[in-house]
């Protein structure tokens, strides 16, 4: 179906993989814009101040796909492209993984590295719980205060969730639906007299 997509059920405990000498802690967070990314990768770097590396990858949307990998020091796409390719297996979204390193002494060669940062964010990704979402849009409806038995019928029979309404003389109420059934809740609304209804 083209209007459901993955993404982890919450934040993931840290998971730590070692791989001759070096620890690599991982870590899964549910975001949604990039504000939430850099406040999560400072909070990491807090709690992780003395590690050598903090390499990481996200991707956010849905239809409209934003994603971004960091070798952050490590050589070119040794840390955050397996740390991607990772996100991209388990065809999820809404999500950044990252890892921290600490160096223990012994040079894991670019190959070596790819494999850590993979296992890593492998491991990490099979501990969180996995969930399916649908991709949704919101409306707002705007109706007089008398119309608004109609407007909550179509609501009732059509099992449609609001989010968020006003109802006063002038009502507003937005409601979010599924994608794949946004067109016909559309046609409803404004083939019914007295009420209007648009994209949020």
């Amino acid at each position: 179906m083209g209007d459901i997509y993955k993404t982890i059920a919450k934040n993931s405990e840290a998971i730590l993989f070692k791989e001759k000498n070096s620890k690599f802690f991982g870590y899964a967070f549910r975001v949604s814009n990039e504000d939430e990314v850099k406040r999560h990768l400072e909070q990491i770097k807090k709690e992780h101040h003395t590690a050598r590396h903090w390499c990481y990858a996200y991707q956010i949307g849905t239809e409209q796909i934003i994603f971004r990998a960091n070798d952050d020091g490590e050589p070119n796409n040794s840390a955050g492209m397996p740390i991607y390719g990772q996100i991209q297996s388990f065809d999820l979204t809404n999500v950044l993984i990252i890892v921290v390193r600490y160096f223990g002494g012994v040079k894991l060669g670019v190959g070596g590295l790819i494999q850590a940062y993979k296992t890593t964010a492998q491991l990490t990704l099979e501990s969180c719980k996995i969930i399916e979402k649908t991709i949704n849009i919101d409306y707002v409806i705007s109706f007089e205060y008398k119309d608004m038995n109609k407007v909550m019928r179509i609501i009732k029979e059509k099992n449609l969730n609001i989010i968020n309404q006003k109802l006063e003389l002038s009502c507003r109420v937005i409601i979010s639906v599924r994608k794949k059934d946004a067109n016909q809740i559309h046609s409803i609304f404004d083939d019914t007299f007295g009420i209007s209804i648009k994209k949020l």
